[in-house]
């Protein structure tokens, strides 16, 4: 029977831009971790704000629901079909505009990657401030509806801390635009920063104007061996407090580095094998090698150490940390929880959730890293069946009593939106139901994330 959408659909965007076919569907149907995949009825491919408009429309008036996706590098299911529902691909709204460099600003529309961002910045002689190790293929328009942070979150904040203006496309099809956007700006209610980290429940961004930083010249990286974890956040404190270049500081441990070792053939990175690796980077318009090796010099904790300064070797010592997750991946379908602690309270956390897993599931097979600048650690759990929540559950729980988040850059998806009232107060959540129900009355956008359907 001929699917009235599809052709209505087609006449918005194109014949090659509505994908019904199962084959082609299938890489818009199933997430990074392979852990959340469904069935989509369409994928539909705009190419402006306008045709997403229009697309939101037509589903709006056959009662579709829709996905939106970027690069489709989400984590917790919420860029992903569930059953049934219209995915909205934004990756065709490629279009990153002149840099103002002036003001140290860009709009870009919610299909460029974040490796083109970086690129498109740094031919101007700026920089972007957010970097994740999907940076090719996480999208501006993901990142924003997820508000994600990454790895220099200590220096520069997430991506509501670059967010300038925003254009999106509400759920009756109409366009809300403050665009190029201003940095100060108090009229009225700020709809950027309730679109960002909202996963597409709200509206669909469609382009974003954001702020970009100065571009240091100089940077330099050390790897750093230590007993535990407690000793590194000692030593992130200070090299934090005697250099104001910290651009990055993660934390990971002998697990994760043993699968990097195996699956990526590096070398041990040191002859030791610490309880705990850290990595801090500097960053700054001169070289601050000396400044940093002071500073670490001066920390009894640390059993042993690499720096790098040129490119290639600062690469290298990053890779430790940055092929986790391929590692990870290669060894299974991981349960990945990102959450977040108070500082004071990480150390006791990371000493605490390897038992907390093991007696929920034994035999699971915890892999932790993290930005130990900011309390989010990546909770990875191997050895699983998908639907086997209860490490899950003994995780979240131990992260509420701890007074942490159950989600410090990936969103709530559908993946955890069973706990979501461990760290959210009823009236938190009649709030965000209130919200929801005003800007999508039907529940046509992203039904099922953050909130259960009503």
């Amino acid at each position: 029977m001929p699917d009235a959408l599809v052709e209505t659909l087609r006449g918005i965007v194109g014949d090659d831009h509505v994908l019904t076919e199962a084959d082609l569907r299938a890489g818009y149907e199933s997430d990074w971790t392979r852990r959340y995949h469904g069935e989509a009825r369409l994928v539909v491919r705009p190419a402006d704000t306008q045709q997403v408009g229009a697309v939101v429309r037509a589903c709006g008036k056959a009662g579709a629901a829709i996905v939106p996706q970027g690069g489709n590098t989400g984590l917790v299911g919420g860029s992903v079909p569930r059953g049934g529902e219209v995915v909205l691909s934004l990756r065709r709204l490629d279009n990153i505009g002149p840099v103002d460099a002036i003001a140290g600003e860009v709009t870009c529309g919610a299909g460029v990657t974040l490796a083109a961002l970086h690129q498109a910045a740094r031919e101007a002689g700026w920089a972007f401030g957010v970097d994740l190790a999907s940076r090719d293929s996480a999208t501006i328009g993901g990142m924003v509806s997820t508000n994600a942070g990454g790895v220099r979150v200590i220096r520069y904040g997430g991506m509501r801390r670059q967010l300038l203006g925003f254009e999106a496309v509400l759920a009756d099809g109409s366009v809300v635009r403050r665009l190029p956007g201003l940095v100060k700006d108090n009229t009225g209610y700020d709809l950027g920063q309730l679109l960002c980290g909202a996963e597409g429940t709200l509206g669909v961004v469609t382009a974003v104007r954001l702020k970009l930083v100065p571009a240091q010249t100089r940077r330099v990286v050390a790897l750093l061996a230590v007993p535990d974890l407690r000793e590194g956040l000692q030593v992130v404190a200070a090299v934090r407090s005697a250099m104001p270049s910290l651009e990055a500081a993660e934390a990971f441990f002998p697990e994760g580095v043993d699968l990097v070792i195996k699956h990526t053939g590096l070398p041990a990175p040191f002859a030791t094998r610490p309880g705990c690796f850290v990595l801090v980077e500097c960053a700054a318009q001169r070289d601050e090698t000396g400044e940093l090796a002071e500073v670490l010099a001066a920390q009894p904790g640390i059993v042993d150490s690499a720096l790098a300064v040129d490119a290639p070797d600062r690469a290298r010592l990053w890779a430790y940390r940055e092929r986790h997750t391929e590692s990870i991946n290669a060894e299974g379908v991981p349960h990945k929880l990102d959450v977040t602690l108070p500082l004071d309270r990480l150390a006791e956390f990371e000493q605490r959730v390897r038992q907390v897993i093991a007696d929920a599931v034994p035999g699971a097979r915890p892999v932790l890293f993290g930005h130990a600048g900011d309390g989010n650690l990546h909770v990875n759990i191997l050895g699983l069946e998908t639907d086997d929540e209860r490490a899950d559950d003994a995780v979240f729980h131990l992260v509420a009593e701890l007074g942490g988040s159950i989600s410090a850059e990936h969103g709530i998806g559908i993946a955890k939106r069973a706990w979501l009232p461990l760290t959210r107060s009823r009236e938190d959540i009649a709030a965000m139901r209130a919200i929801k129900r005003a800007l999508d009355p039907a529940g046509l956008l992203n039904p099922g994330v953050i909130l259960p359907p009503e």
